[in-house]
């Protein structure tokens, strides 16, 4: 089954909870903390692989996990770091944002892969927070929640020639001649419902991959039937050939409808090259009619998808019209990206209606690997919040004793020194 677009889950491993231990032997009697940290969660990746065709298995599996690390022990051992959730998806694949549809990536190359969900820190054991002043701390870090997001996988083939036109114009027939694909082929309207991909085997080892879009018809650019679902897979086309059958009652208003169609979904289809394939010369009524055609479409090959006539020229011409793209594209020089630099506030101060919010990615990361049942670990988060100078900010922003401060899913009241 052919599945072009996904809804998915995706969740980080957390971090494994860092140890609270200390030596203890015989005539050691001092030998202070060995609590170890906790392991780092696994991320989640999609990761883009020749090897799927289809969104079908993500579809199935519509929630991935990373897993967690493993908590820290005593002696200084370190919990082991969380296996990454690897996300494999087809080429050609947009990841969106489930919430703003904006497109985070475009997963076109083998082995790209795209962060979908950081994994969590681990936290730290007692080990790590000893002093001059502080010999034996008897708390450690809660290891970081993973991250959790959603997204919308979209797929769009990745096709060098894309096939387009009305609904039994030959399109499937073509593909079947000239590639290994088999796609369904009968005598009735929309017979094909998902787009096919086949690769076309030329002599001295050349090759084009060729796709054929389901049947468009009119109004498909404005979402009739499943004109969007179809229409996107030849955005990605270098060259797009218009099966035209010869038996329409005009084949150049079926030319034009098409136009209208590819125009009115995406303004990219005015670059792409075209060309004319007249379909059906097999019938003696068709092959009369070429004659009285040809002249209004620009330069049309006579071709029969069902004997093979004409097709061999056909597929020459094109090699030649993508070898050429094949050469625009690499003369295309990307611009060097310049540097840009930002500079970011550890955290910042808001007024709010319930008091203030306080915000900063490494203050919320102390806060949420904070074990507040542990009075001591809670002294240590109020001298890391002294320290970057958030009670110094709430001061001077107005705040009162008693005033609720959040800081990330976590409330405070403000109690000055």
């Amino acid at each position: 089954m052919f599945i072009d677009r996904a809804r998915i889950r995706v969740t980080a491993g957390a971090g494994g909870n860092g140890c609270c231990s200390f030596r203890r032997e015989k005539y050691v009697p001092r030998g202070g903390p060995n609590g170890g940290d906790g392991g780092h969660g696994g991320s989640a990746y999609f990761v883009a692989t020749a090897k799927r065709t289809s969104l079908l298995d993500v579809k199935k599996h519509a929630h991935w996990k990373a897993d967690r690390g493993r908590h820290g022990q005593g002696k200084d051992c370190h919990g082991r770091n969380g296996a990454d959730a690897l996300i494999p998806v087809p080429l050609g694949t947009l990841v969106r944002d489930l919430d703003t549809n904006r497109v985070l990536a475009d997963l076109v190359e083998e082995g790209q892969r795209y962060l979908a969900a950081r994994g969590g820190q681990g936290g730290r054991g007692n080990a790590r927070f000893v002093s001059s002043v502080h010999r034996a701390p008897r708390f450690a870090e809660l290891g970081e929640p993973g991250q959790e997001a959603d997204y919308v996988l979209e797929l769009k083939l990745i096709a060098e020639v894309g096939l387009v036109g009305l609904p039994n114009a030959g399109k499937s027939t073509l593909l079947a001649a000239i590639t290994a694909a088999r796609p369904k082929i009968a005598d009735y309207a929309f017979t094909t419902l998902s787009p096919n991909l086949g690769i076309v085997a030329l002599s001295d080892y050349r090759s084009l991959t060729v796709a054929d879009i389901p049947g468009i018809i009119e109004g498909a650019a404005e979402g009739k039937g499943l004109g969007h679902d179809f229409l996107r897979h030849v955005e990605r086309t270098k060259v797009l050939v218009f099966v035209i059958d010869l038996g329409d009652a005009d084949p150049v208003l079926s030319r034009d409808a098409l136009e209208n169609e590819l125009a009115g979904h995406s303004a990219v289809f005015a670059k792409r090259p075209r060309v004319f394939a007249l379909n059906k010369a097999d019938i003696p009524e068709n092959r009369a009619r070429f004659e009285t055609v040809a002249p209004s479409i620009d330069q049309p090959f006579l071709i029969s998808a069902a004997t093979g006539e004409g097709v061999q020229d056909l597929l020459e011409h094109l090699w030649r019209v993508v070898e050429r793209t094949r050469e625009e594209d690499e003369e295309v020089v990307q611009p060097a990206l310049e540097r840009e630099y930002k500079f970011e506030p550890p955290f910042t101060v808001k007024k709010t209606a319930a008091g203030f919010s306080v915000a900063g990615q490494r203050l919320e990361r102390a806060v949420r690997m904070t074990d507040f049942g542990n009075e001591e670990a809670v002294r240590h988060l109020d001298l890391t919040m002294k320290r970057m100078g958030v009670f110094r900010a709430l001061k001077r922003m107005g705040a009162k004793p008693g005033e609720s401060v959040a800081i990330g899913d976590f409330e405070f009241e403000y109690h000055p020194d």
